[in-house]
């Protein structure tokens, strides 16, 4: 009896061995979605600004210090615009000095250069910084506030309301939420990627010149991901006792970036944990394809023209983002372009257009415009007689 129940166990692997290779089990291709402990959070792909994962991320709480991201935000926009340039010099209130929390200790009275309030802000997550500067660009703080919730509202921010610019109020009516904070990080980042060159540091030295004579004063970042995250370059922490434990934090990896915004954390070692999760997670799913090599472009034909061939030009690199954990390394391409023009044309104006297509599917993954490289002008009356002469003569 026993043997028997051996043989027909034997039969039963064989027959499970064959049925295998006939069809086969699929692997899972889609990562788990990952468990956070913080009460929202929120994964976006910042090129696209794709959503891969979401938790309870419209709810409107309390930012703490990310709210220094408008901040930033309204600041290297001043520098872009040329009203402020990083060698200015910053005047410190009263008011500034006032602020607790997380600060830099300046002086009533004491004078810092745009660059330096900008890293006591990214790096230290100063509140007498971000006040000073608020003060500085607008007049008062209340007035900059006025500009944060404006621009908050630009950008979609439907969940937003700012009281101050460094997220210190503890008040119903200072809010955010984590889809919220990744809009205006992802504007952030994308705008104005010099943020970069401050968020990623992670020691730096500042030195205070006040009547009391001089010294130095070390920044720490608040941003621990810095140093154990690999290809993590910032952005913003924020936590007070309403707001618990807050982060916007950025990554990359091979030309890919990634936006995790996690928000009331329990504490910041659940910060941390959970946006490295997210980060992991995406990079898990994402990957990038750009075309470096595109196809050579034809000549185009041109009709009454000064010329009568015009070069042509890509208006772009192609740049693919997939999302799905599937990767994208040959897709179909399909190059749309007339045979023939007719003069006048304009540099830089578009010719056609290279569609890229999922190699199997066929869907339509993106397009990029076909340019013309040059002008040609339309032959006038004086063109004509000159070639017809040119032509008798020869």
């Amino acid at each position: 009896m026993k043997k028997r129940h051996l043989r027909i166990t034997g039969l039963f692997l064989i027959i499970c061995m064959i049925l295998s290779t006939i069809f086969p089990v699929r692997a899972e291709t889609e990562s788990i979605s990952p468990e956070i402990l913080a009460a929202s959070g929120i994964l976006m792909e910042v090129e696209t600004g794709k959503i891969l994962y979401e938790k309870d991320s419209n709810t409107r709480r309390c930012p703490a210090s990310v709210t220094k991201v408008m901040t930033l935000l309204l600041i290297f926009e001043q520098l872009d615009s040329g009203k402020l340039s990083l060698n200015d010099t910053v005047t410190t209130s009263a008011h500034a000095k006032s602020m607790g929390g997380s600060q830099v200790f300046l002086e009533e009275g004491e004078q810092q250069s745009v660059e330096t309030m900008i890293k006591c802000i990214v790096i230290a997550s100063g509140n007498d910084a971000s006040v000073a500067m608020a003060e500085h660009i607008a007049g008062s703080e209340q007035s900059f506030v006025n500009r944060m919730n404006q621009r908050a509202e630009e950008l979609g921010m439907k969940n937003t309301h700012f009281v101050d610019c460094c997220g210190l109020t503890d008040s119903d009516e200072h809010y955010t939420s984590a889809y919220d904070i990744a809009l205006m990080s992802r504007e952030l980042i994308r705008k104005h990627p010099q943020i970069f060159e401050y968020s990623s540091i992670w020691m730096e030295n500042i030195t205070h010149v006040t009547a009391q004579g001089t010294k130095k004063f070390g920044l720490t970042n608040t941003n621990r991901l810095i140093r154990t995250y690999p290809g993590c370059k910032g952005l913003k922490t924020g936590s007070t006792s309403k707001a618990k434990f807050c982060l916007s934090a950025v990554a990359e990896r091979d030309g890919l970036s990634l936006l995790s915004v996690v928000m009331a954390a329990p504490d910041y070692k659940a910060r941390l944990k959970d946006a490295s999760a997210l980060l992991d997670y995406g990079f898990d799913r994402c990957s990038l394809y750009i075309d470096e090599n595109p196809e050579p472009l034809p000549e185009i034909t041109i009709q009454k023209g000064t010329s009568s061939k015009v070069s042509l030009k890509y208006a772009d690199t192609f740049r693919y983002v997939s999302t799905d954990g599937e990767k994208i390394t040959a897709p179909k391409k399909e190059l749309k372009l007339p045979s023939k023009a007719e003069a006048p044309v304009a540099a830089d104006s578009q010719a056609g257009e290279l569609i890229y297509l999922h190699p199997r599917s066929g869907q339509e993954l993106g397009r990029i415009p076909v340019l013309y490289a040059e002008s040609v002008a339309r032959l006038c009356f004086l063109d004509c007689l000159l070639m017809t002469f040119e032509a008798f003569c020869l």
